[in-house]
């Protein structure tokens, strides 16, 4: 999952970068509202934290500006405790969760991964399932009727957007920019790799090869 993380405290983006990647995270970080009005319009991201304090541009009128646009990608925004004004304005602008500063960033994680789960069709879950498997984000492990599943963190985190687009044809390209920060991963061969070992691993019925198109992860027609 491809994150934009939009914090102008370079601790606190540090720390916050550091834990999202460990989770297994792609993230962008920017410092500045005016870079980030335009690079949430000319990037696809699956979600999108944001100060409101920002220079150049205030966080409000950088979210406006996304949601003037179109611009639908889930938004948790981050704010002064003083500030609960800007909280109301920011969820009227088209935020979808707020978070008051200072908070614990395991919070945040979790909020994170419940903002994405809902955004996806799974809101009433705590974890992912689909084809029989559940997908435990916050212990990284993954379980095929009640016995878990060895995956690499490249695995783990191909598996979990399989899972959270059940029955949508993903092409290679589209995985490679949402999954992967360098580029050697973003090579298509590795990700092929990857693929064939969760095949060798879940089964080879979940996951298709559409030719031309890309993959599709059958979770949608094996689900109980």
């Amino acid at each position: 999952m491809r994150l934009l993380l939009v914090e102008d405290h370079v601790a606190l983006a540090d720390e916050l970068c550091a834990g999202l990647q460990q989770l297994g995270y792609a993230v962008d970080w920017l410092t500045d509202g005016r870079d980030a009005a335009y690079q949430g319009v000319v990037e696809s991201y699956d979600l999108i934290i944001l100060d409101l304090g920002l220079p150049g541009l205030p966080g409000l009128q950088v979210l406006a500006q996304w949601r003037a646009a179109a611009i639908t990608t889930p938004v948790l925004i981050l704010t002064a405790r003083s500030a609960w004004s800007e909280r109301i304005d920011g969820l009227k602008a088209g935020a979808d969760d707020y978070l008051t500063k200072p908070f614990h960033q395991e919070e945040l994680y979790l909020r994170v991964q419940a903002l994405l789960r809902r955004s996806h069709g799974f809101a009433n879950q705590s974890h992912l399932n689909a084809a029989g498997l559940r997908l435990d984000e916050s212990q990284q492990s993954v379980y095929s009727q009640g016995q878990e599943i060895e995956l690499t963190g490249a695995e783990f985190r191909l598996l979990r957007y399989f899972m959270l687009h059940a029955g949508q044809v993903l092409s290679k390209s589209h995985l490679a920019e949402h999954l992967y920060d360098g580029e050697t991963e973003r090579d298509s061969n590795v990700l092929e790799v990857h693929v064939n070992h969760l095949r060798r691993k879940l089964g080879r019925t979940v996951i298709e090869t559409r030719r031309g198109q890309g993959y599709r992860f059958a979770g949608c027609d094996l689900a109980p």
